[in-house]
Formats: structure tokens, sequence, C-alpha cells
């Protein structure tokens, strides 16, 4: 869901917060259907379209998701309750700092609820990770959250 090749800030030890550009992504780009356009009739030059994306959520395939409230709290105690359990097996001590900088976390959101959007993972795991994403202090430059004891490191 992200690379440590981003710069990651970790945020009341439980949420890794990632800074996200906006960039310009070429759609169909470098399509080759072997006409030449100098011998072909109407050979003008056409734009390929260009469109502006989020470069994390471009990168890791991230798909839009929604939530009211509701549905939202409903989401997060279950995915807490999923992690606080697999800590439980694999990390107690890491329990009680989880617990507590999660509950925390959560007040913030549920606090600023209309500003975030929300994005799952390209598998769409109903039970897995939601990323949230919302805008610093500018309102220009974007920033996605990922739960820190919710990811699993993977080395290539």
């Amino acid at each position: 869901m992200i690379s440590d090749a981003y710069d990651l800030k970790l945020v009341d030890n439980v949420v890794y917060e990632c800074n996200c550009q906006m960039i310009n992504v070429k759609q169909g780009a470098d399509v080759d259907i072997g006409a030449n356009p100098s011998t072909e009739e109407g050979g003008d030059d056409v734009e390929d379209g260009v469109e502006t994306v989020n470069n994390v959520v471009y990168s890791f395939r991230l798909g839009a998701t929604s939530f009211d409230k509701k549905s939202f709290l409903t989401y997060i105690k279950g995915y807490m309750k999923l992690i606080k359990s697999r800590l439980a097996e694999t990390e107690p001590d890491e329990v009680a700092t989880f617990e507590k900088g999660a509950q925390a976390y959560v007040k913030k959101v549920v606090a600023n609820f209309k500003d975030y959007e929300f994005y799952t993972g390209e598998t769409m795991d109903p039970e897995g990770m939601i990323v949230l994403l919302n805008y610093r202090e500018d309102g220009v430059t974007p920033y996605v959250c990922f739960w820190k004891h919710g990811l699993k490191e993977e080395k290539f």
C-alpha cells in the first residue's frame, strides 16, 4: 500500500502520514498502431489525454470509496479489533500503545470527517485497511494516512 521510498512521518505512534503530489499522467502513451502520420491523411498531432492524479493513489492503485460517519465508525471499530487481536498474538507489548494512539487519531478523523477522502487497496478487501486522504493547512498539499500496525513489511 505504501513504500518506505516515500517520506513517512509517524504520528501518535500509530499512523504513518505521507505527503503526496499531484502529477500529470499521460493516458495511452507510446501506443504504436503502425501508421505513419506524415503519409496518412489528417496527420495533425492529436494531444493525448493527460490526467492529473495523486502520486500515491496512482502508484499503489488505490480505489476511492465512500463512508458516512456512521459507516466509517462501524468499519473502524471492526478494523481496530482485528489489528488488536493480531497484535496480541505477535506483539503484545504494542497493544496498549496501539489502543491509546488509534483512539486519539480516530477522534481527530471523526471531528474533521468532511475533510477526508477514503481509499481502499487494489484487492478491495472489506477487512483491509482504508487509507485516509486529507490536505495540509495550506489547503493544497495532500497527504495520506496508513495505520502503522496494519502494514506488513515486505522486502524485495
